[in-house]
């Protein structure tokens, strides 16, 4: 009887076991196993062990798009999770008139096709037939070019936040809506006003649901790729070969045929945002029951 039972759970598991070995597991082992490889035009391919590792951690490019996607992540991120807080709190605070509206309008972004809101916003940013020239011809003044090389990763992280903030802001309005609202009851009879009652009650019961959108924050910041990717047509003198690892990973493998060297990119990125979230939910939920 034992075993039987012991049976059950493998046959409610395994069918998102073997998916899970297919489509996850199995892509990451053969990643590893391309990397400590190399191909040549003359000699084919021989095994290289960690050379490739050796090679991408002296390169560059690879450093200047990491620099980039670190600093894009220092900046974007706390600047949109502070705004998806700032709209969630009032949506929460049940003044806001229309809150229902304004809950769709601002997710409504993030249902849009990455490709569709990247050619819109590059399309507003030309200062050739978009709203910036316009603005330019309109008014006889000349604005900063939002594609140039100095401006469009700011140009990006616009772009980023416009895409995001509604999905970090669902993330925190759950984690509002959970909260006993008795506590603002007795906090109200307390005498205690708005601004007391998000710092003492809110804000802490915000943490949790605050280290989750932060996590998928790092991880959306260290595999930025989509937004870089389709501004390159628009920008072309803007976006680099290496912008982003993935950027660069992406070029390697499709257009340089280095599919070995192209994996160990991958594969370093990946070692690399798991050990940063990790550290940051670590250290975000130390002593947290």
């Amino acid at each position: 009887m034992v075993t039987r039972r012991s049976w059950i759970g493998w046959q409610f598991t395994g069918p998102f076991l073997a998916v899970f070995a297919l489509v996850f597991l199995a892509p990451i082992g053969y990643s590893a196993y391309l990397s400590v490889f190399r191909t040549r035009l003359v000699g084919g391919t021989s095994f290289v062990g960690l050379e490739n590792y050796t090679k991408a951690l002296s390169d560059p490019q690879f450093w200047e798009a990491l620099s980039r996607v670190t600093l894009f992540l220092a900046v974007q991120v706390p600047i949109m999770l502070g705004l998806a807080l700032l709209v969630a709190l009032a949506i929460d605070s049940g003044r806001l008139y229309g809150s229902g509206f304004f809950r769709v309008a601002i997710f409504l972004p993030y249902a849009v096709p990455a490709v569709v809101g990247c050619l819109m916003w590059g399309f507003l940013y030309s200062t050739r037939f978009g709203l910036v020239g316009n603005l330019n011809e309109a008014f006889g003044v000349t604005l900063p070019e939002p594609l140039s090389p100095d401006h469009i990763l700011t140009s990006i992280g616009n772009i980023v936040t416009w895409e995001f903030i509604g999905y970090n802001m669902l993330i925190l309005y759950s984690g509002l809506r959970v909260v006993d609202t008795a506590l603002y009851e007795a906090a109200a009879i307390d005498g205690a006003g708005q601004f007391r009652i998000i710092r003492a009650i809110k804000l802490p019961a915000l943490r949790g649901p605050l280290v989750v959108a932060t996590i998928f924050s790092i991880v959306g910041s260290f595999q930025l790729f989509n937004e870089p990717q389709i501004l390159d047509s628009l920008a072309p003198n803007s976006i680099t070969t290496y912008f982003t690892p993935n950027v660069y990973a992406f070029q390697l493998s499709f257009l340089g045929q280095q599919i070995n060297y192209s994996a160990t990119i991958a594969l370093i990125m990946g070692v690399a945002t798991m050990i940063v979230a990790y550290v940051f939910q670590r250290r975000s939920l130390k002593g947290v029951a």
